[in-house]
């Protein structure tokens, strides 16, 4: 028997999981992850083609 989960429990949306990387100017993700998009644009370097991007891994969208 399964029982319906309590409406004081909050689950999450997935969709709403969104992570900051930094395309690289070779078109590759950098390998790290960043704990936000400030953090982000201090480490990428604009001047060389790096670019701070958003997205998500669930819809595999660009925000």
């Amino acid at each position: 028997m399964t029982t319906a989960p309590s409406p004081t429990t909050s689950v999450a949306d997935p969709r709403e999981d969104i992570e900051v990387g930094v395309l690289l100017a070779n078109g590759r993700l950098a390998g790290r992850s960043f704990c936000d998009r400030a953090e982000a644009e201090a480490w990428a370097r604009t001047e060389e083609g790096e670019q701070v991007v958003e997205f998500n891994h669930v819809c595999e969208c660009d925000m």
